[in-house]
């Protein structure tokens, strides 16, 4: 009896299915025979995985975090329009940089093509001034100020979407890394169309910084966007999310590459505002940001109280650590000691908050008391962020809570009071002549401190990948060239703008409010979909086992 055309196109179905499972599974099979995947069939997973990435995700070269099957949905830290590209890691730049390792991994011409696309998306969406902002929208402002106005405007949590300020931030990182990669792609073959771009994007970087060494948030400096009574801090010297240290880094890749001697005195001055803005004692620490006058700790969201900060504190201590290295000079040093033993005096009761770290992300001024942030209502329009003493009930998507490790701090310290500074800093770029010394051969093969929502922070596995895990990787990946992943993170769609009167329910421990509120959750049960920064720790793991 013949088959009915449906019959067929569903044995057609299975048939491909059963066959695409069991090509998926071969390396699996191969490797239990002891045989390890071959080079070729690795550069044949990277290229399948590449191809779909750079052919149907990317949107003129640029890409979001993360996109549901059949990109119904694509998400950066919200839900993007189908004409938005994230700037912010893993974002566009991310992806940039993970081309070029695989390009110096290969040798093969289609990855410089795809960061050299990726890079001029970037380029289509850097700022006049020079710097980028979270995201940008290629089908123009008008498009992103309705983005600003619609799905940002309505995330309660993520007061940083919430205006459209028509500047450029150093906020996660964002510009520094496409800073970044617009100074790789220009060296990598001297493309001269690429050169605007990075003198803009070096122009930015000195031209926001304060004479006393510190970064804004935002820059040029915009005023007039008080949240519920909050002043703007986006113009505060910021600490947070490493920006002034990102600055100095990328500022050192300058001066190593094309030894542009503008760079030498924005990088000390940049050191040294650590020092000038490290409060006295008995509170020896520093806050998210401190006001530029004064250089005291300032708020900023409205989850982050004015007071000292114990995490970027902590970081701040690492950050002097390093400029010893970099400079040898021993000022940088000098009052460490005392801010760890004033760190690990905060050390909270294990009958406060069990189960959580032992450090209070928020320390009162004056008091050395913790502070602890919570929140009411169920939307942007009728809810509001408060704080207080009482540690339960605390928000969950801004932990009051953190880790610091202590004994890591003084042994490193320790270490490095006992070695000479000529001998601290015998390797530093700074000590070498400008424009001598080449960028790292490969960015995203070590630790990447950022996620997509999706897989945690990227790691490196001992910068080696096994052959079991590469058989893994190659197993995993679907016929149409993409990872399935868990897509943790969702959101509600945009329906309006939420209202004044509160919906019933309990919204103070949630990552999302009302049906209204835009911010992105955790799903009850996470669907597969495609993840950008899945994408790139698992190419990253690839490249380190073909160059290893």
């Amino acid at each position: 009896m013949p088959l009915s055309p449906l019959t067929r196109r569903r044995l057609l179905a299975t048939t491909t299915a059963t066959f695409a499972a069991a090509a998926a599974m071969a390396p699996l099979k191969a490797l239990a025979q002891g045989l390890a995947p071959s080079r070729d069939q690795v550069l044949a997973t990277m290229k399948k995985a590449t191809t779909f990435m750079a052919e149907k995700a990317a949107y003129e070269g640029g890409y979001v975090w993360s996109y549901l099957p059949g990109f119904s949905r694509r998400f950066g830290e919200m839900e993007a329009f189908p004409t938005m590209i994230w700037v912010q890691p893993p974002g566009t730049a991310t992806m940039g940089h993970l081309f070029l390792d695989a390009y110096h991994a290969t040798g093969d011409e289609y990855y410089y093509e795809a960061a050299k696309k990726a890079a001029k998306a970037l380029i289509k969406i850097q700022h006049p001034a020079g710097g980028w902002n979270y995201m940008g929208d290629l089908a123009g402002p008008e498009s992103l100020k309705k983005w600003y106005d619609t799905i940002g405007k309505n995330g309660w949590r993520l007061e940083e979407f919430q205006h459209y300020y028509g500047n450029a931030t150093f906020d996660d990182e964002g510009t520094a890394e496409s800073c970044q990669l617009m100074l790789r792609i220009y060296l990598e073959k001297k493309d001269k169309a690429f050169r605007p771009a990075l003198d803009k994007a070096i122009q930015f970087v000195l031209d926001a910084q304060y004479p006393n060494g510190g970064w804004p948030q935002r820059f040029p400096l915009m005023s007039g966007f008080e949240n519920k009574g909050h002043p703007d801090y986006t113009g505060y010297i910021t600490f947070n999310d490493g920006v002034v240290d990102e600055n100095i880094k990328f500022l050192i890749m300058v001066w190593q590459t094309l030894g542009d001697k503008r760079v030498l005195d924005p990088i000390k001055r940049a050191m040294d505002i650590y020092i000038a803005a490290h409060q006295p004692t008995p509170q020896p620490g520093w806050g998210l940001q401190h006001t530029v006058a004064d250089l005291k700790p300032a708020g900023a969201r409205t989850y982050e109280p004015k007071a000292f900060a114990s995490h970027t504190t902590a970081g701040n201590l690492e950050n002097l650590m390093d400029y010893y290295q970099l400079t040898g000079d021993p000022k940088y040093l000098d009052r460490i000691p005392e801010t760890i033993d004033w760190l690990a005096g905060l050390k909270l009761d294990d009958k406060i908050a069990p189960g959580k770290p032992r450090y209070p992300t928020f320390i009162e001024i004056g008091t050395n008391e913790p502070l602890y942030v919570h929140r009411r209502g169920s939307n942007v329009f009728n809810g509001e962020y408060f704080v207080d003493k009482h540690w339960e009930n605390t928000i969950v998507h801004y932990s009051s809570f953190r880790s610091v490790n202590i004994d890591k701090l003084r042994k490193r310290y320790e270490t490095l009071k006992a070695t000479p500074p000529e001998v601290a800093s015998k390797d530093s770029p700074l000590k070498v002549k400008g424009g001598s010394q080449a960028l790292p051969r490969y960015f995203t093969t070590k630790d990447i401190s950022v996620s997509d929502l999706n897989v945690g922070a990227l790691k490196a596995a001992d910068g080696k990948t096994s052959e079991a895990q590469v058989a893994q990787l190659m197993s995993e990946l679907n016929a149409e060239g993409w990872w399935p992943t868990p897509m943790k993170a969702v959101s509600n769609p945009y329906i309006g703008d939420g209202s004044t009167t509160v919906t019933p329910g309990e919204f103070s421990q949630t990552r999302v409010g009302d049906p209204t509120d835009t911010s992105p959750y955790l799903a009850d049960v996470p669907k597969p979909g495609i993840s950008t920064g899945a994408y790139i720790e698992n190419m990253a793991a690839l490249i380190r086992y073909v160059t290893a």
